[in-house]
């Protein structure tokens, strides 16, 4: 990790290269989000659950959501608002 830090703040002077990483990186993505998805599809433990699955998902994003919506309101009650 540390030798990447080095190579980024090295190669941060040159914009042709950082370009050319910001799409590799995307590309990067994208292929582990595709083996992750065909990872997924193969499992039948996941398939045969995918209901309970996705409704622990839906609970869990709709009170992540919540959660950080209410924790920025009191943040900026507490802050940010001009009386």
């Amino acid at each position: 990790m540390l030798a990447g830090i080095l190579t980024g703040l090295f190669l941060n002077n040159y914009p042709a290269i950082v370009k050319i990483n910001e799409k590799l990186l995307s590309l990067a993505i994208y292929a582990l989000l595709l083996l992750l998805g065909i990872a997924v599809g193969s499992s039948e433990k996941i398939i045969s659950n995918i209901y309970n699955l996705g409704f622990q998902a839906i609970i869990i994003t709709l009170g992540a959501i919540t959660g950080s919506v209410l924790v920025c309101w009191m943040i900026y009650k507490a802050f940010f608002h001009l009386k």
